[in-house]
């Protein structure tokens, strides 16, 4: 009697664990860059001082899916997302180096280029100040360029690169907050090869249809094991009451 319990109230624990993984997927399906978790469920064994022979569910999250989301056309000149691979540097909260996808910047009124979640975007040394400008863009490499306030249309000039990386997913993982770190905390080197398109950005790679699908079918799958629960207890009180009866 005690496995059915077991067996149904850990199908129902993980089952509800990975609900929260697709919900929060489904949540973020209009943030900017944002990359879905996977959640998966599998048997496990349950180990101990004897052998083996219970089994219960397992709901995980192996990892991040690093898909490229469609791009959406702004036009504005501080919008940009990645061309293919990489990362945009940027520093947490707490002045640590993290990256992301999200390149939805703006200058705040001290003249730091941030996310619109507030976060600084890093450069070649630190956060990226920008002086008073008539006209900004940013080209492919990383590289910003403004026409300072009073000057020709025609004077452009190079005030600092965004830091743009290219990690192996494989040694990045994601935090509460939505950005990515390096698990061995080193800080990732510049790469060239990654590449800017000015005036669009990345949107969320969330199927919300098929997440839906997925938290619908957890769903059930939780009730089914609260029902397994259920009769579990009722079979228990039924073998009280014979035992009474005997």
């Amino acid at each position: 009697m005690d496995r059915l319990l077991y067996v149904s109230m850990t199908g129902a624990k993980h089952n509800a664990m990975a609900q929260g993984v697709l919900s929060n997927n489904l949540a973020n399906v209009s943030t900017v860059g944002f990359k879905q978790d996977f959640a998966q469920a599998r048997s496990m064994q349950v180990f101990g001082d004897s052998y083996p022979s219970r089994v219960y569910g397992l709901a995980e999250h192996p990892g991040t899916d690093f898909t490229k989301g469609p791009l959406t056309q702004t036009g504005q000149a501080l919008d940009v997302s990645i061309h293919d691979q990489g990362f945009i540097a940027v520093e947490d909260a707490e002045g640590n180096e993290a990256y992301t996808r999200d390149g939805a910047m703006h200058v705040d009124v001290m003249g730091i280029l941030r996310l619109a979640s507030g976060i600084a975007v890093a450069g070649d040394a630190g956060p990226i100040f920008i002086p008073p400008f008539e006209r900004l863009q940013i080209a492919s490499d990383g590289n910003i360029s403004i026409r300072a306030v009073g000057q020709p249309s025609e004077s452009l000039i190079e005030v600092n690169r965004i830091k743009l990386v290219n990690p192996r997913v494989d040694e990045i993982a994601k935090g509460e907050d939505g950005l990515f770190r390096r698990m061995d905390d080193l800080i990732e080197e510049p790469d060239a090869s990654v590449g800017l398109v000015s005036g669009a950005l990345e949107t969320s790679n969330v199927n919300s249809v098929d997440a839906m699908v997925q938290i619908l079918s957890l769903s059930r799958q939780f009730e089914l094991s609260v029902k397994m629960m259920k009769t579990a207890e009722e079979n228990d009180q039924t073998v009280q009451r014979l035992v009474q009866v005997s």
